[in-house]
């Protein structure tokens, strides 16, 4: 169509796809940069709340220990619910 030919198609397709991959790396450079910062943040807050230190640098653990902290954590959560329930059912009762 703009009468190019077939060694400048390869150099504009070539350079287009450097500069491609090297967005796509920087993007992920920044991603992880930004995961990272979070990471930092959220373990500064749990170091200085109540929540359990044991908790900081989990995201450095194999897969398998990361999923065993999720379900201790929702197992938590679930009874700490029941838990709730039953004393808003215990003071509706008093009343």
């Amino acid at each position: 169509m703009f009468g190019f030919s077939d060694t400048w198609q390869l150099i504009i397709n070539t350079g287009t796809t450097i500069v491609t991959f090297l967005m796509v790396f920087l993007i992920q450079n920044t991603q992880n940069r930004d995961g990272a910062a979070i990471q930092a943040k959220l373990d500064e807050l749990i170091r200085v709340s109540s929540g359990h230190n044991s908790f900081i640098g989990i995201e450095h653990l194999p897969a398998s220990e990361v999923e065993e902290f999720r379900r201790k954590c929702e197992a938590a959560a679930k009874q700490h619910h029941r838990t709730r329930r039953h004393s808003r059912r215990n003071d509706v009762h008093k009343a």
